[in-house]
């Protein structure tokens, strides 16, 4: 997303991104933008025909897919969009309330002149999006401010398991968020940077755990639906 690494990317022994890389990346982002929902139906044989490539590397970037979660393979039914379960979605949020806490922490501790312009830029396009009503955008920048201070952790696989978490929040957010006037509130985002800016690792650690839980108090993990997707708009970038 925006070049950036991303969680099931691996390099050859050439050190070049595997050949199934741009449709493992092109997935991710659709699905982050809400351009693909939950259920979405994966044709191997669409994919390979809007990237141009084969088959089997659409196949290879589908595996990749489904070992991070985001991605169900079914025999005879090909490849869907996952779509979490109410308790998957709890537990996808109770994991994120362990696992970003110390990161936030470690983050402050570790900020360099610059860091705070970076992230207070993820906060600004979160906000331009939701006053241009444009709410899926907000949610990726929203995620993608999370992202950020994961980064600024220095530890990368933990990291890869933040940006693994919240692949999945999209789908989860697409299924049952139902306050979307609040979330893209970024109150809980600037008191994060501030913590942050002012190397407050406690602070930092306790606002990131407050936001998360508070995230997960405005789901309604009831029956979940998602609207049909088109394969070819959303891989394409169409809004």
């Amino acid at each position: 997303m925006h070049g950036k690494p991303s969680p099931g990317g691996l390099k050859t022994e050439t050190g070049r991104p595997a050949s199934w890389q741009p449709i493992y990346d092109g997935v991710l982002n659709a699905i982050a933008r809400h351009r693909l929902g939950p259920g979405a139906k994966l044709a191997e044989e669409e994919i390979a025909e809007i990237y141009g490539i084969s088959r089997t590397v659409v196949r290879a970037a589908l595996q990749a897919l489904a070992r991070d979660g985001v991605v169900i393979l079914q025999r005879n039914k090909g490849a869907r969009v996952a779509h979490p379960t109410p308790d998957e979605a709890r537990e996808i949020f109770e994991a994120r309330a362990v696992v970003e806490p110390p990161l936030a922490a470690l983050a402050a501790a570790r900020m360099r002149p610059g860091d705070e312009a970076m992230l207070r830029d993820a906060i600004e396009a979160e906000h331009g999006a939701f006053h241009a009503d444009n709410p899926r955008e907000a949610v990726f920048h929203s995620a993608d401010f999370h992202r950020r201070i994961a980064r600024l952790s220095g530890q990368r696989v933990m990291t890869a398991i933040v940006d693994g978490l919240l692949s999945r929040s999209s789908l989860v957010i697409a299924l049952y968020w139902r306050r979307p006037a609040t979330l893209c509130d970024n109150a809980a985002h600037l008191a994060l940077l501030r913590a942050l800016a002012a190397g407050d690792a406690p602070g930092a650690a306790r606002l990131m755990r407050d936001h998360v839980e508070a995230l997960l108090a405005d789901l309604d993990l009831r029956s979940g639906s998602a609207s049909a997707s088109d394969l070819a708009s959303a891989l394409r970038g169409a809004p």
